[in-house]
């Protein structure tokens, strides 16, 4: 390749900038792994720190900084390995978040369907045992009854005034208990 410029004697090598981005983004991907930003800093680290120990190597005496570079690709793969072991620990976590989040939607929605229930009983002098279609619910539900869509693709049942309206997703069978009923 290029061949070094010969040495000028008791001239200071010149520490490698290379070296120096190199252990720079390895730290950075270290401390910023825990918010995922790590391996977008972890891959150039790996990647300066072995070009410029390659550099040095064959600078002949003109760069130093190896001890740098070895520090930058080495936090770098330190980086994408705490990735690596986040990643079975994360992804149930997120799993569970997720289910939450489809399972409080689904509760909120059960919520508004006995609400809708009452009000149309109470506006319409009907007694526990009647059964609203979803079509006399409308008016008591903003974007009627038809905008209630269930994240796990499960479907609403109304029941009669006195029973608690439910889903057939799985999970959200019994969302809704009698303790959580809305108040007549």
């Amino acid at each position: 390749m290029n061949a070094a410029p010969p040495s000028v004697p008791g001239a200071q090598p010149k520490t490698s900038g290379l070296a120096v981005t190199s252990l720079v983004l390895g730290i950075l991907a270290v401390l910023l792994t825990i918010v995922c930003v790590g391996p977008l800093l972890a891959i150039p680290a790996i990647i300066c720190g072995h070009t410029a120990s390659a550099r040095i190597n064959r600078s002949g005496g003109q760069l130093a900084g190896k001890g740098l570079a070895i520090a930058g690709f080495i936090t770098g793969y330190v980086s994408l390995a705490l990735i690596v072991l986040m990643l079975p620990i994360a992804i149930p976590n997120f799993v569970k978040a997720r289910d939450t989040a489809q399972r409080n939607a689904c509760l909120g929605t059960l919520r508004q369907i006995s609400s809708a229930k009452q009000q149309w009983a109470s506006e319409n002098g009907k007694d526990e045992s009647a059964v609203p279609t979803a079509s006399d619910l409308d008016k008591y539900v903003k974007g009627g009854f038809a905008s209630f869509k269930c994240h796990k693709k499960g479907s609403y049942t109304i029941n009669a005034v006195g029973e608690n309206p439910a889903c057939s997703a799985e999970g959200h069978e019994s969302l809704l208990q009698p303790s959580q009923e809305t108040p007549r």
